[in-house]
């Protein structure tokens, strides 16, 4: 079957779309507390982040940034704020530095050392979160042009500072040549490596959070996780963000035989480090077949509790995606995505079944390897992006232990038509389906896939 219309036609954002809130709300609307203790921080998972000044500057990259509201990193795995600067200097040069965060009142385990940044580059910083929704604060989120919501819609676990630009800069620097994107290359079985914009790649709201990691002392300092941090702080633990994109520089890309798009950072482990930025720069270059950008039925991109294209392209152009074109029906594009997902995906997860299943999983809670952890997201993915709404059958048959581990999956690889989907090449869509609002907590509560910890994050960040 032909793919459906992938909706990834459009031009990038060449202005700042969002916001930074200011009395933010969820995707449902509900307010969002700002002056919390810590047992309401554990309980709502909602975060601030106060931004330093100057943020996109190299002594303004090593400012620590404070998680406040109630919330600790002491509580990573729920409450742990991570964030990761990709920076693109004149000559096409591309570096990463990871900002340490800090829970206000403490001082860092290790002082941060600033980088060296060439005059005349443009620096994008992406913010990850393990929590349900963070909102940024402080004067450096309006000096480093930061995006957290539209609105007082808050996209949730997500924001970036300076995106727009860094994205122009780039798109411009790759077209006079300045800029060489790798290739993502030809996996061990003979198919295209996976980016971020793929399919098979993606789940319920892709395109989301960091590779950074940090470390954390039994006293409850952060510092940023360099080998020079690890040998000066043994016994430290790591923190992790549960992300889409360490998934593939980490698991995916390994187990296929994919070598994940790279630049030196002094901040990680390694001395160089994939990063959201460079996920979506090399997608943005090298995706193979249909393209997968952000859908409105992504909950991040909700705006009370209903699809927004507007959200949608402010989410968008935060992560370097082309925008959808006014007067879109938001429901024929979450059809055509859900589509592409159910007969793109499974093929594909079928197709490295060998391979995934002898790689460790991320979450040994929802899979016990990758290849079943896999399954287990794409079925957790369908349920909670609402695809049944478009007449559309779960692929997956996941094999669940008592603990809610899939121990085994397999897929229906059978093609199927969404009600409503668009057609390949469809431009300005004018007849929506008819269906239902996502429901970001469907499934969470049955014995068809793993729950998930919480209402955002299915990929947990415990086993990474």
């Amino acid at each position: 079957m032909a793919p459906a219309n992938s909706f990834a036609g459009g031009a990038l954002a060449t202005a700042q779309l969002g916001d930074v809130a200011t009395a933010p709300v969820d995707g449902t609307g509900a307010a969002i507390n700002l002056n919390q203790t810590a047992a309401e921080a554990a309980a709502s998972l909602n975060c601030s982040l106060a931004v330093p000044a100057n943020p996109l500057t190299a002594a303004g990259l090593a400012t620590p940034w404070q998680l406040g509201d109630g919330c600790s990193m002491a509580n990573a795995g729920t409450e742990g704020a991570f964030v990761e600067a990709t920076i693109l200097a004149p000559n096409g040069q591309l570096s990463v530095y990871s900002p340490l965060v800090v829970t206000t009142g403490t001082q860092p385990a290790a002082a941060p050392v600033a980088p060296t940044i060439a005059a005349g580059s443009v620096v994008e910083i992406s913010v990850g979160f393990n929590g349900t929704n963070l909102f940024l604060t402080g004067a450096g989120a309006t000096q480093g042009n930061c995006v957290d919501a539209l609105g007082q819609s808050v996209f949730g676990q997500v924001s970036t500072c300076n995106s727009v630009a860094f994205y122009q800069a780039a798109k411009a620097a790759i077209a006079n040549g300045t800029l060489q994107v790798p290739a993502a290359g030809t996996a061990t079985n003979g198919q295209a490596c996976q980016t971020s914009r793929s399919f098979p790649v993606i789940d319920q709201d892709q395109s989301d959070n960091v590779v950074t990691q940090y470390l954390i002392t039994a006293g409850g300092q952060t510092a940023v996780n360099s080998p020079a941090n690890n040998a000066q702080l043994q016994g430290a633990t790591v923190l992790t963000n549960g992300s889409d994109n360490a998934l593939i520089s980490e698991f995916i890309d390994p187990a296929t035989g994919c070598t994940p798009f790279t630049a030196p950072d002094s901040t990680y482990p390694k001395p160089n480090a994939p990063s959201q930025a460079l996920n979506e720069l090399q997608a943005m270059a090298d995706q193979q077949g249909t393209i997968a950008t952000v859908p409105p039925n992504d909950e991040m991109t909700l705006v009370g509790g209903q699809m927004s294209i507007d959200k949608t392209n402010a989410y968008r152009s935060i992560v370097g995606q082309p925008l959808l074109a006014a007067g879109t029906d938001p429901a024929i594009v979450a059809a055509s995505y859900c589509q592409n997902m159910v007969n793109l995906a499974p093929t594909r997860n079928n197709a490295d079944m060998a391979a995934d299943a002898a790689f460790a999983s991320p979450v040994p809670t929802v899979g016990n390897s990758l290849a079943t952890f896999l399954g287990n997201r794409l079925s957790m993915s369908f349920v909670n992006l609402g695809c049944a709404n478009y007449g559309l059958t779960n692929p997956v048959n996941a094999t669940l232990d008592g603990n809610g581990v899939a121990t085994a999956v397999s897929f229906n690889l059978a093609q199927q038509t969404a009600k409503g989907a668009a057609a390949a090449g469809t431009t300005t869509p004018t007849t929506a389906p008819t269906a239902g609002a996502p429901n970001p907590t469907a499934g969470q509560t049955t014995g068809t896939q793993s729950r998930g910890t919480r209402r955002h994050r299915f990929i947990n960040p415990s086993g990474m």
